[in-house]
């Protein structure tokens, strides 16, 4: 095989397709990518670890041979990111080694055979659409809550939801719980209603997928994959399998107390606060009284700080203690001027979410810790 291809288009879908590739593999081969010639002018760029799949298509300037090439990931993407903007040369040569040049540069990687890289799982169709700034959302405002427990295996992705009604997206780490949803329709629903658990790497992926990307996001699924097509390029997911908990169960219904503050100066309070909290357990407290809310934090060895924040608040004085780290995480996504704090007491859980929000469904659901 032998192609030429301009050096940004090369080094833009290496960064996405070598994000999927594992740094430390049981499976050699996985560290490696797979090159192919797609078509008489394009070529395919594809990386996996099993569980997930990325395949890009991007132009070449030619393509002298056809064929396929195996190089290892990790290293021809350090290349590509420090090679001269010019055209960039590839030539498979005898015992599958790789020549890279690209003007005065020229590099030999090791490479390996084709026959040897997995076989990647088959593409079904992509019947739904969605918006990719509306997925992007609905992922920035959930993942951060997926567990980080290894042990949790159906808590260690987001349970993704599309009907009739719209789409949802809910994680949960067992302390706290995020919900998304829209009213959007998702194109042609004739395929059913979906309902799958995706992987945290799976959000983690779409998300670079989808940042500089202003159309829609096609999608489909079948009995173990889920199928994501962004323009030209492809992500692949095994789903997690399991039953996912009972979230509407963990929905508060009688919180009967509400707070409303100012986004920005609680996040900035909590987070000065927070600086003074144990390292270990995040621990900060919270008392609500008349039209204020005095946010408090103390370390045996290092000190204390407090800090009030104005609220339209008018209950009985309450205290809470939070994991100041779940409040910065929703503070730092939420994207609204106004949050509501809706509580019942000092010892059940606590309910964030946005003040208006363009007729989305945001809620996010903490325990409290024992102060």
């Amino acid at each position: 095989m032998q192609f030429v291809i301009a050096r940004g288009a090369l080094q833009k879908e290496l960064s996405f397709v070598q994000g999927v590739v594992e740094r430390k593999n049981t499976i050699p081969v996985l560290a490696n990518i797979l090159i192919e010639s797609a078509g008489e002018n394009a070529i395919r760029i594809s990386g996996t670890d099993l569980d997930v799949t990325i395949r890009c298509d991007a132009d070449a300037d030619s393509i002298k041979s056809q064929g396929a090439i195996c190089v290892q990931a990790r290293k021809l993407f350090d290349i590509a990111r420090l090679l001269p903007d010019a055209p960039v040369s590839f030539k498979r040569e005898e015992n599958d080694w790789v020549t890279v040049e690209c003007d005065r540069s020229k590099f030999r990687l090791p490479g390996i055979s084709k026959e040897t890289f997995p076989e990647l799982p088959g593409f079904k169709s992509t019947p739904l659409k969605v918006p990719a700034s509306l997925l992007k959302k609905l992922i920035d405002r959930t993942i951060f809550a997926i567990t980080q427990e290894e042990g949790r295996y159906t808590l260690s992705g987001a349970k993704f939801e599309l009907d009739g009604s719209g789409i949802k997206m809910v994680t949960t780490d067992g302390h706290r719980l995020a919900f998304a949803a829209v009213k959007e329709s998702a194109g042609d629903t004739s395929a059913g209603d979906v309902d799958v658990l995706i992987p945290r790497k799976t959000l983690a992926e779409l998300t670079k997928l989808t940042s500089d990307f202003d159309g829609d996001i096609s999608f489909g699924a079948d009995e173990n994959h889920v199928y994501f097509q962004i323009g030209s390029r492809l992500l692949i997911s095994r789903m997690l399998s399991g039953q996912f908990p009972n979230y509407e169960m963990v929905m508060p219904k009688n919180n009967d107390r509400a707070a409303t503050f100012d986004t920005t100066a609680l996040s900035q309070a909590v987070r000065r606060v927070a600086l003074m909290a144990d390292d270990r357990s995040h621990a900060i407290r919270f008392h609500l009284s008349k039209e204020q809310l005095l946010i408090s934090a103390q370390n045996s060895d290092e000190g204390e700080a407090r800090e009030t924040v104005e609220s339209d608040y008018s209950g009985d004085e309450t205290d809470i203690g939070f994991n100041a780290q779940y409040l910065q995480d929703f503070l730092n996504v939420v994207g609204t001027e106004k949050v509501t704090f809706e509580f019942k007491d000092g010892n059940s859980q606590a309910q964030l979410r946005p003040v208006s929000d363009n007729g989305a469904d945001y809620k996010y659901i903490v325990m409290p810790m024992r102060l």
